[in-house]
Protein backbone atom coordinates (compact mmCIF):
# COMPACT_ATOMS: atom_id res chain seq x y z
CA UNK A 1 0.00 0.00 0.00
CA UNK A 2 2.93 2.31 0.73
CA UNK A 3 4.11 2.15 -2.90
CA UNK A 4 0.60 2.79 -4.26
CA UNK A 5 0.16 5.80 -1.98
CA UNK A 6 3.52 7.19 -3.08
CA UNK A 7 2.33 7.28 -6.68
CA UNK A 8 -1.18 8.47 -5.85
CA UNK A 9 0.14 11.33 -3.72
CA UNK A 10 2.67 12.30 -6.38
CA UNK A 11 0.10 13.03 -9.09
CA UNK A 12 -0.15 16.71 -10.00
CA UNK A 13 -2.52 18.65 -12.22
CA UNK A 14 -1.79 19.29 -15.89
CA UNK A 15 -0.28 22.68 -16.77
CA UNK A 16 -2.91 25.09 -18.08
CA UNK A 17 -0.23 27.60 -19.11
CA UNK A 18 0.68 25.38 -22.04
CA UNK A 19 -2.96 24.94 -22.94
CA UNK A 20 -3.16 28.71 -23.39
CA UNK A 21 0.07 28.76 -25.41
CA UNK A 22 -1.32 26.01 -27.62
CA UNK A 23 -4.57 27.94 -28.09
CA UNK A 24 -2.63 31.01 -29.20
CA UNK A 25 -0.87 28.93 -31.83
CA UNK A 26 -4.04 27.19 -33.00
CA UNK A 27 -5.92 30.49 -33.28
CA UNK A 28 -3.29 31.83 -35.65
CA UNK A 29 -3.41 28.86 -38.00
CA UNK A 30 -4.93 29.62 -41.42
CA UNK A 31 -8.49 28.59 -40.57
CA UNK A 32 -11.52 29.97 -38.75
CA UNK A 33 -10.91 29.96 -35.00
CA UNK A 34 -11.96 26.68 -33.42
CA UNK A 35 -13.02 25.20 -36.75
CA UNK A 36 -11.20 21.94 -36.16
CA UNK A 37 -13.13 21.34 -32.97
CA UNK A 38 -11.99 18.37 -30.92
CA UNK A 39 -8.75 18.03 -32.89
CA UNK A 40 -7.77 21.37 -31.40
CA UNK A 41 -8.88 20.32 -27.92
CA UNK A 42 -6.79 17.16 -28.15
CA UNK A 43 -3.61 19.03 -29.06
CA UNK A 44 -4.20 21.64 -26.32
CA UNK A 45 -4.61 18.90 -23.74
CA UNK A 46 -1.46 17.13 -24.91
CA UNK A 47 0.51 20.36 -24.58
CA UNK A 48 -0.82 20.75 -21.03
CA UNK A 49 0.17 17.19 -20.11
CA UNK A 50 3.69 17.37 -21.57
CA UNK A 51 4.22 21.02 -20.60
CA UNK A 52 5.47 21.94 -24.06
CA UNK A 53 4.11 23.02 -27.43
CA UNK A 54 6.61 20.73 -29.17
CA UNK A 55 4.60 17.55 -28.83
CA UNK A 56 5.62 14.24 -30.37
CA UNK A 57 4.17 10.75 -29.82
CA UNK A 58 6.33 8.51 -31.96
CA UNK A 59 6.30 5.53 -29.56
CA UNK A 60 2.86 4.25 -28.59
CA UNK A 61 1.89 1.19 -26.59
CA UNK A 62 -1.18 -0.64 -25.38
CA UNK A 63 -0.85 -2.57 -22.13
CA UNK A 64 -3.13 -5.62 -22.20
CA UNK A 65 -3.86 -7.48 -19.00
CA UNK A 66 -5.12 -11.07 -19.18
CA UNK A 67 -6.86 -12.94 -16.38
CA UNK A 68 -9.60 -15.46 -15.77
CA UNK A 69 -12.54 -14.88 -13.47
CA UNK A 70 -13.94 -17.33 -10.93
CA UNK A 71 -17.48 -16.10 -11.48
CA UNK A 72 -17.33 -18.02 -14.78
CA UNK A 73 -18.39 -21.07 -12.75
CA UNK A 74 -21.88 -19.59 -12.46
CA UNK A 75 -22.59 -19.76 -16.20
CA UNK A 76 -22.41 -16.01 -16.80
CA UNK A 77 -20.45 -16.29 -20.08
CA UNK A 78 -21.27 -17.94 -23.38
CA UNK A 79 -17.62 -18.39 -24.34
CA UNK A 80 -15.47 -21.29 -23.01
CA UNK A 81 -13.00 -20.21 -20.34
CA UNK A 82 -9.95 -21.50 -22.20
CA UNK A 83 -10.53 -18.75 -24.78
CA UNK A 84 -8.79 -16.36 -22.38
CA UNK A 85 -5.55 -18.28 -22.87
CA UNK A 86 -6.09 -18.85 -26.60
CA UNK A 87 -6.87 -15.21 -27.36
CA UNK A 88 -3.99 -13.93 -25.26
CA UNK A 89 -1.63 -15.83 -27.56
CA UNK A 90 -3.57 -14.63 -30.61
CA UNK A 91 -3.20 -11.01 -29.44
CA UNK A 92 0.56 -11.49 -29.26
CA UNK A 93 0.49 -13.06 -32.74
CA UNK A 94 -1.43 -10.06 -34.13
CA UNK A 95 -4.51 -12.13 -34.99
CA UNK A 96 -7.21 -10.43 -32.90
CA UNK A 97 -8.99 -7.09 -33.29
CA UNK A 98 -6.48 -5.14 -31.23
CA UNK A 99 -3.62 -7.12 -32.76
CA UNK A 100 -4.57 -6.32 -36.34
CA UNK A 101 -5.31 -2.65 -35.64
CA UNK A 102 -2.13 -2.14 -33.63
CA UNK A 103 0.00 -3.69 -36.35
CA UNK A 104 -1.71 -1.50 -38.95
CA UNK A 105 -1.01 1.67 -36.98
CA UNK A 106 2.47 0.61 -35.80
CA UNK A 107 1.59 0.39 -32.11
CA UNK A 108 3.37 -1.95 -29.73
CA UNK A 109 1.46 -4.37 -27.51
CA UNK A 110 2.62 -5.14 -23.98
CA UNK A 111 0.74 -8.26 -22.87
CA UNK A 112 0.85 -9.62 -19.32
CA UNK A 113 -0.68 -12.69 -17.68
CA UNK A 114 -2.05 -11.64 -14.28
CA UNK A 115 -4.25 -14.64 -13.65
CA UNK A 116 -4.94 -16.91 -16.62
CA UNK A 117 -6.16 -20.30 -15.40
CA UNK A 118 -3.83 -22.14 -17.76
CA UNK A 119 -0.07 -21.81 -18.00
CA UNK A 120 0.77 -20.41 -21.42
CA UNK A 121 4.06 -19.45 -23.00
CA UNK A 122 5.07 -16.93 -25.64
CA UNK A 123 8.36 -15.12 -26.09
CA UNK A 124 6.64 -11.76 -25.70
CA UNK A 125 4.25 -12.63 -22.88
CA UNK A 126 5.06 -11.06 -19.51
CA UNK A 127 4.35 -13.54 -16.74
CA UNK A 128 2.91 -11.71 -13.73
CA UNK A 129 0.49 -14.44 -12.71
CA UNK A 130 -0.92 -13.75 -9.25
CA UNK A 131 -3.04 -16.87 -9.16
CA UNK A 132 -4.87 -19.08 -11.64
CA UNK A 133 -8.05 -17.01 -11.87
CA UNK A 134 -9.84 -15.00 -9.23
CA UNK A 135 -12.30 -16.85 -6.99
CA UNK A 136 -16.04 -17.14 -7.53
CA UNK A 137 -17.34 -13.92 -5.98
CA UNK A 138 -20.84 -15.30 -5.60
CA UNK A 139 -19.46 -17.54 -2.85
CA UNK A 140 -16.41 -15.67 -1.50
CA UNK A 141 -14.23 -12.64 -2.14
CA UNK A 142 -12.71 -12.60 -5.60
CA UNK A 143 -9.25 -12.09 -4.14
CA UNK A 144 -7.41 -11.34 -0.93
CA UNK A 145 -6.43 -7.85 0.19
CA UNK A 146 -2.77 -8.57 -0.60
CA UNK A 147 -3.70 -9.77 -4.10
CA UNK A 148 -5.54 -6.51 -4.79
CA UNK A 149 -2.45 -4.53 -3.86
CA UNK A 150 -0.21 -6.87 -5.84
CA UNK A 151 -2.33 -6.48 -9.00
CA UNK A 152 -2.36 -2.68 -8.73
CA UNK A 153 1.40 -2.64 -8.15
CA UNK A 154 1.91 -4.86 -11.19
CA UNK A 155 -0.01 -2.31 -13.28
CA UNK A 156 2.17 0.49 -11.91
CA UNK A 157 5.32 -1.51 -12.63
CA UNK A 158 4.30 -2.40 -16.19
CA UNK A 159 3.46 1.21 -17.05
CA UNK A 160 6.63 2.52 -15.38
CA UNK A 161 8.75 0.15 -17.48
CA UNK A 162 6.97 1.12 -20.69
CA UNK A 163 7.44 4.80 -19.93
CA UNK A 164 11.14 4.25 -19.15
CA UNK A 165 11.43 2.63 -22.58
CA UNK A 166 10.39 5.92 -24.16
CA UNK A 167 6.70 5.42 -24.88
CA UNK A 168 4.82 8.72 -24.77
CA UNK A 169 1.21 7.53 -24.74
CA UNK A 170 -0.36 4.37 -23.34
CA UNK A 171 -3.65 2.64 -24.03
CA UNK A 172 -5.16 -0.17 -22.01
CA UNK A 173 -6.80 -3.44 -22.93
CA UNK A 174 -7.83 -6.74 -21.35
CA UNK A 175 -8.58 -10.34 -22.11
CA UNK A 176 -10.63 -12.44 -19.73
CA UNK A 177 -13.77 -14.48 -20.21
CA UNK A 178 -16.33 -13.33 -17.64
CA UNK A 179 -14.85 -9.89 -17.08
CA UNK A 180 -18.00 -8.04 -18.08
CA UNK A 181 -19.55 -9.70 -15.01
CA UNK A 182 -16.76 -8.48 -12.73
CA UNK A 183 -16.96 -5.01 -14.26
CA UNK A 184 -20.73 -4.90 -13.82
CA UNK A 185 -20.38 -5.91 -10.17
CA UNK A 186 -17.67 -3.33 -9.56
CA UNK A 187 -19.69 -0.58 -11.26
CA UNK A 188 -22.83 -1.50 -9.32
CA UNK A 189 -20.83 -1.27 -6.11
CA UNK A 190 -19.24 2.06 -7.02
CA UNK A 191 -22.63 3.58 -7.88
CA UNK A 192 -24.42 1.79 -5.02
CA UNK A 193 -26.85 0.10 -7.40
CA UNK A 194 -28.63 -2.86 -5.82
CA UNK A 195 -31.60 -5.21 -6.05
CA UNK A 196 -33.95 -4.83 -8.99
CA UNK A 197 -31.80 -2.06 -10.51
CA UNK A 198 -28.79 -4.31 -11.13
CA UNK A 199 -29.92 -4.85 -14.74
CA UNK A 200 -28.87 -1.26 -15.49
CA UNK A 201 -25.18 -2.18 -15.34
CA UNK A 202 -25.29 -5.72 -16.77
CA UNK A 203 -24.94 -6.41 -20.48
CA UNK A 204 -24.91 -9.58 -22.57
CA UNK A 205 -21.13 -9.60 -22.88
CA UNK A 206 -19.98 -11.83 -25.73
CA UNK A 207 -23.55 -12.75 -26.65
CA UNK A 208 -25.70 -14.48 -24.05
CA UNK A 209 -29.18 -15.78 -24.79
CA UNK A 210 -32.04 -13.91 -23.12
CA UNK A 211 -32.37 -16.66 -20.53
CA UNK A 212 -28.64 -16.70 -19.77
CA UNK A 213 -28.67 -12.90 -19.58
CA UNK A 214 -31.38 -12.98 -16.91
CA UNK A 215 -29.30 -15.53 -15.03
CA UNK A 216 -26.24 -13.27 -15.24
CA UNK A 217 -28.22 -10.36 -13.77
CA UNK A 218 -29.47 -12.61 -10.98
CA UNK A 219 -25.96 -13.86 -10.16
CA UNK A 220 -24.58 -10.35 -9.88
CA UNK A 221 -27.56 -9.19 -7.84
CA UNK A 222 -27.07 -12.08 -5.40
CA UNK A 223 -23.33 -11.47 -5.21
CA UNK A 224 -23.79 -7.78 -4.39
CA UNK A 225 -26.30 -8.74 -1.73
CA UNK A 226 -23.96 -11.42 -0.34
CA UNK A 227 -20.98 -9.15 0.21
CA UNK A 228 -21.00 -6.36 2.76
CA UNK A 229 -19.19 -3.95 0.48
CA UNK A 230 -17.92 -0.56 1.58
CA UNK A 231 -19.05 1.44 -1.45
CA UNK A 232 -16.63 4.27 -0.61
CA UNK A 233 -13.62 1.93 -0.55
CA UNK A 234 -12.26 1.02 -3.99
CA UNK A 235 -9.91 -1.60 -2.53
CA UNK A 236 -12.78 -3.33 -0.75
CA UNK A 237 -14.87 -3.36 -3.93
CA UNK A 238 -12.08 -4.84 -6.03
CA UNK A 239 -11.25 -7.44 -3.40
CA UNK A 240 -14.80 -8.70 -3.16
CA UNK A 241 -16.12 -8.57 -6.74
CA UNK A 242 -13.27 -7.37 -8.98
CA UNK A 243 -10.77 -8.92 -11.36
CA UNK A 244 -6.99 -8.92 -11.61
CA UNK A 245 -7.26 -7.12 -14.96
CA UNK A 246 -9.33 -4.28 -13.47
CA UNK A 247 -6.92 -3.89 -10.54
CA UNK A 248 -3.95 -3.92 -12.93
CA UNK A 249 -5.54 -1.22 -15.07
CA UNK A 250 -5.96 0.96 -12.00
CA UNK A 251 -2.21 0.68 -11.50
CA UNK A 252 -1.52 1.62 -15.13
CA UNK A 253 -3.67 4.74 -14.79
CA UNK A 254 -1.95 5.75 -11.56
CA UNK A 255 1.51 5.38 -13.12
CA UNK A 256 0.61 7.30 -16.28
CA UNK A 257 -0.81 10.25 -14.36
CA UNK A 258 2.15 10.24 -11.98
CA UNK A 259 4.58 10.24 -14.92
CA UNK A 260 2.55 12.81 -16.89
CA UNK A 261 1.75 10.45 -19.75
CA UNK A 262 -1.61 10.55 -21.57
CA UNK A 263 -3.88 7.53 -21.11
CA UNK A 264 -6.26 6.18 -23.76
CA UNK A 265 -9.28 4.28 -22.46
CA UNK A 266 -10.90 1.45 -24.43
CA UNK A 267 -14.41 0.28 -23.51
CA UNK A 268 -16.53 -0.97 -20.62
CA UNK A 269 -13.96 -2.84 -18.52
CA UNK A 270 -11.36 -0.10 -18.84
CA UNK A 271 -13.79 2.72 -18.03
CA UNK A 272 -14.93 0.91 -14.88
CA UNK A 273 -11.27 0.61 -13.85
CA UNK A 274 -10.86 4.31 -14.65
CA UNK A 275 -13.76 5.21 -12.39
CA UNK A 276 -12.05 3.26 -9.61
CA UNK A 277 -8.75 5.07 -10.21
CA UNK A 278 -10.39 8.49 -10.22
CA UNK A 279 -12.09 7.67 -6.92
CA UNK A 280 -8.55 7.20 -5.55
CA UNK A 281 -7.26 10.45 -7.06
CA UNK A 282 -9.51 12.75 -9.14
CA UNK A 283 -6.49 14.32 -10.90
CA UNK A 284 -6.07 11.13 -12.96
CA UNK A 285 -9.06 12.30 -14.99
CA UNK A 286 -6.99 15.14 -16.46
CA UNK A 287 -4.68 12.69 -18.27
CA UNK A 288 -7.43 10.64 -19.90
CA UNK A 289 -8.63 10.36 -23.50
CA UNK A 290 -11.70 8.17 -23.98
CA UNK A 291 -11.70 6.34 -27.29
CA UNK A 292 -15.08 4.93 -28.33
CA UNK A 293 -18.56 4.79 -26.90
CA UNK A 294 -18.96 1.15 -25.90
CA UNK A 295 -22.26 -0.56 -26.68
CA UNK A 296 -21.88 -2.70 -23.55
CA UNK A 297 -24.65 -1.92 -21.09
CA UNK A 298 -23.43 0.01 -18.08
CA UNK A 299 -20.91 2.06 -20.06
CA UNK A 300 -23.26 5.04 -20.24
CA UNK A 301 -23.69 5.04 -16.45
CA UNK A 302 -19.93 5.06 -15.92
CA UNK A 303 -19.67 7.84 -18.49
CA UNK A 304 -22.30 9.88 -16.72
CA UNK A 305 -20.47 9.50 -13.43
CA UNK A 306 -17.14 10.55 -14.97
CA UNK A 307 -18.55 13.48 -16.95
CA UNK A 308 -16.27 12.70 -19.88
CA UNK A 309 -17.04 12.33 -23.59
CA UNK A 310 -15.69 9.56 -25.88
CA UNK A 311 -14.32 10.70 -29.22
CA UNK A 312 -16.17 8.34 -31.55
CA UNK A 313 -19.02 5.87 -31.75
CA UNK A 314 -18.57 2.91 -34.09
CA UNK A 315 -20.96 0.67 -32.13
CA UNK A 316 -17.97 -1.30 -30.83
CA UNK A 317 -17.99 -3.64 -27.82
CA UNK A 318 -15.08 -6.00 -28.46
CA UNK A 319 -12.75 -4.90 -25.68
CA UNK A 320 -9.10 -6.08 -25.85
CA UNK A 321 -8.05 -2.43 -26.19
CA UNK A 322 -9.39 -2.37 -29.76
CA UNK A 323 -10.58 1.24 -29.50
CA UNK A 324 -7.11 2.51 -28.58
CA UNK A 325 -5.34 2.22 -31.98
CA UNK A 326 -8.16 4.18 -33.64
CA UNK A 327 -7.90 6.86 -30.95
CA UNK A 328 -4.13 6.98 -31.39
CA UNK A 329 -4.64 7.71 -35.09
CA UNK A 330 -7.04 10.53 -34.20
CA UNK A 331 -4.47 11.94 -31.79
CA UNK A 332 -1.83 11.74 -34.54
CA UNK A 333 -4.15 13.75 -36.77
CA UNK A 334 -4.50 16.42 -34.08
CA UNK A 335 -0.72 16.65 -33.69
CA UNK A 336 -0.21 16.85 -37.47
CA UNK A 337 -2.59 19.82 -37.64
CA UNK A 338 -0.90 21.51 -34.70
CA UNK A 339 2.64 21.09 -36.01
CA UNK A 340 2.29 21.30 -39.78
CA UNK A 341 -0.64 23.53 -40.71
CA UNK A 342 0.39 26.96 -41.96
CA UNK A 343 -0.16 30.09 -39.92
CA UNK A 344 -1.78 33.11 -41.53
CA UNK A 345 1.67 34.61 -42.09
CA UNK A 346 3.05 31.43 -43.64
CA UNK A 347 -0.02 31.14 -45.85
CA UNK A 348 0.44 34.81 -46.86
CA UNK A 349 -3.05 35.72 -45.76
CA UNK A 350 -3.60 39.29 -44.61
CA UNK A 351 -5.25 39.11 -41.19
CA UNK A 352 -6.67 42.65 -41.36
CA UNK A 353 -10.13 41.25 -42.11
CA UNK A 354 -10.09 39.32 -38.86
CA UNK A 355 -10.35 42.47 -36.75
CA UNK A 356 -14.07 42.57 -37.40
CA UNK A 357 -14.43 38.98 -36.16
CA UNK A 358 -13.00 39.59 -32.69
CA UNK A 359 -9.64 38.00 -33.54
CA UNK A 360 -6.71 39.40 -31.53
Amino acid sequence: MKNINKFLNGITSINKYYENKAKEHLDFLAKPIGSLGELEEISKKLCSIFETTNISLEKKAIIILSSDNGIFEEGVASTPQNVTAIQTINILEGKTGVGVLSKHFNIDLIVADLGIREDIYHKNLINKKIRRSTKNFLKESAMTESEVLKAINIGIELANNVIKDGYKIIGVGEMGIGNTSTSSAVLASLLNIKGDNIYKVVGKGAGLTDEAYKHKIDVIRKAINFHKIDNSNVFDIIQKVGGFDIAGMIGVYISCAYNKIPIVIDGFISIVALLCAIKLNPLIKEYVFLSHYSMEKGYSLALEELQLVPYFNLKMRLGEGSGCPIMFSLIDAAIAIFKNMATFDEAKIDTEYLKNTGFN
